[in-house]
């Protein structure tokens, strides 16, 4: 699948505001198996300086991934979903994700290669506060597989 690497550079309109909340902190913990207390249990969580829950360091995820969708479902870019793998994801922080925060995304095409008869995509997400501070950048890879 050969993607077109002038879409690179180009960002996508703010996702709606998200608001985190202590419940889905806790789902996603229990789902991932991750058992710190900070990630359940409010007092846990300020007894480290946090004012709530805190997420695990994957959560954001969970808010990158709609963002993203909207460079999945570009007509322009051309995306085929039923090829696509997942390659690769990091993350940068710059404070912890915690129950209460108002959260946007604003996801950027970094990088296209075409490589073998694929398409590698790397896209950037940037996390902030509904007020525009910075929390988290997400960059998430994927393989759009070419015909066998």
């Amino acid at each position: 699948m050969s993607l077109d690497p002038s879409f690179v550079g180009r960002s996508y309109p703010p996702t709606a505001p998200y608001q985190v909340g202590r419940e889905k902190i806790r789902e996603f913990a229990t789902a991932i198996g991750a058992t710190d207390a900070a990630y359940h249990d409010p007092a846990a969580a300020r007894a480290l300086g946090h004012p709530d829950v805190v997420a695990p360091p994957t959560f954001p995820m969970v808010l990158s991934m709609a963002a993203n969708r909207q460079i999945i479902e570009d007509p322009a870019l051309g995306v085929d979903y039923s090829r696509v793998v997942h390659g690769d994801q990091r993350f940068a922080y710059t404070r912890p994700v915690v129950a209460g925060d108002e959260l946007v995304c604003v996801s950027t095409i970094e990088e296209i290669i075409n490589r073998g008869g694929h398409g590698f995509l790397t896209t950037r997400t940037d996390v902030s506060t509904t007020a525009g501070d910075p929390v988290v950048a997400v960059w998430f890879k994927i393989v759009v597989r070419g015909e066998a």
